[in-house]
């Protein structure tokens, strides 16, 4: 159910929408610092995971910078395409590591040759979701919400049934959940 999202290139469409809406939202805010125009400053992103499926567009990252010259503040909104620093598509990082959880190794080859990721990549997705992520102030202060905690050892997957509908629903609800982590004044680096 999840590798056929992770193929499909709507999801991507949808998630650049998203994007484009937060970073609206925060522009319409204007500067937290002295309440200035934001303008655009986004900066290029080369996105793994996609296939090579995405317009040149898609790998531009949203942010934004105060116009005023005295101030020139930068504020780069939440997203739903880029978890952090990581290389990898947010959605790609998601679902890769929930399926890690219970696919064959059959599968999982099969999702490795989809996205282009390799085991050492996944292992990794794995511990920041189940070690990393739960030493974060992030984590500390989100996950009270979540009653009852989700099974550690079971992240992002048991994450992911948190979330009502569809299984895009449930990406989404959970991307958004953890957009932001997703900035550098969120609360957390994503390494």
């Amino acid at each position: 159910m999840y590798s056929a999202l992770l193929a499909d290139g709507r999801l991507y469409q949808l998630l650049q929408r998203c994007d484009d809406d937060l970073a609206a939202e925060q522009r319409a805010g204007g500067c937290r610092r002295c309440n200035g125009v934001l303008h655009s400053a986004r900066y290029p992103r080369k996105p793994r995971g996609c296939g090579g499926r995405l317009s040149p567009e898609y790998g531009w990252r949203s942010s934004l910078c105060c116009a005023r010259r005295d101030c020139r503040k930068r504020a780069t909104p939440p997203s739903l395409r880029f978890l952090g620093r990581k290389v990898y598509l947010g959605a790609v990082v998601v679902l890769i590591a929930a399926l890690r959880c219970g696919p064959t190794p059959a599968r999982m080859r099969h999702l490795e040759e989809l996205v282009g990721v390799n085991r050492r990549t996944v292992a990794r997705w794995r511990r920041w979701w189940c070690e990393e992520l739960f030493d974060t102030p992030f984590w500390r202060a989100a996950s009270g919400t979540l009653m009852p905690p989700v099974q550690r050892a079971e992240l992002p997957a048991s994450l992911l049934e948190r979330f009502a509908g569809s299984a895009l629903e449930r990406l989404l609800g959970l991307l958004r959940f953890i957009a932001p982590i997703t900035t550098a004044s969120g609360t957390v680096q994503v390494t």
